[in-house]
């Protein structure tokens, strides 16, 4: 048995907690001013470090801010979702990469070629676990947008064949949530809506 004290973590002050949980709200309207390529950026470097299992990181990327892939992109958004796209200074298409087995050796090198020549042959595993590893690291992405002082606006509401297509052609990654990122505009919350009740929510054993 080990001497050593526990190491004590850090716990997030008040201020910290606002920004990224009890204050934090989902932005419907955004205001014109540019998303960095700098902020963009520290989102990812933030997201990146999300828990996932045996550290697969499958969650993917896209960033777009031209008017030009905004374009390309709303055309598979469902119609309520369309405008507000368009207006957003930068918006992120996450994905995930069923192939995500390729980089074990990086990402875990103690067991990396073992575990690549593992799920090489096992397709719908593969996916499976893409798609839930993605969605965990989705909600710490979010959490870096935050983190980064801007807003978020994430919507499931889109074809994501049509998306696939659109900018995945050819590739092993599959889109699954579209974030509009930028600072809140003009009205841009709706009345903050109830929580779960805890005693609904959380159990003890």
């Amino acid at each position: 048995m080990s001497d050593r004290e526990p190491q004590a973590l850090d716990v997030l002050d008040d201020a910290g907690r606002k920004l990224l949980f009890t204050e934090a709200r989902t932005a419907n309207t955004f205001a014109a001013t540019a998303v960095t390529d700098g902020e963009l950026a520290m989102i990812w470097e933030l997201a990146r470090w999300s828990p996932s299992a045996a550290n697969s990181q499958p969650l993917r990327v896209l960033f777009v801010r031209t008017r030009e892939g905004k374009e390309h992109l709303v055309r598979h958004l469902d119609e309520g979702n369309r405008a507000k796209t368009l207006k957003a200074p930068a918006v992120a298409v996450l994905a995930y990469d069923t192939d995500f087995h390729e980089q074990m050796p990086t990402v875990f090198p103690a067991r990396g070629d073992m575990l690549r020549s593992a799920f090489a042959d096992q397709t719908e595993k593969r996916e499976s676990i893409a798609a839930y590893n993605s969605s965990l690291q989705t909600g710490v992405f979010l959490l870096a947008v935050r983190a980064a002082g801007l807003a978020a606006g994430p919507m499931a509401g889109f074809d994501e064949t049509g998306v696939n297509k659109e900018f995945f052609a050819g590739t092993s990654w599959r889109s699954h949530l579209v974030v509009n990122i930028g600072h809140p505009g003009a009205d841009p919350w709706f009345p903050r809506l109830p929580r779960v009740p805890v005693e609904a929510a959380v159990a003890w054993a």
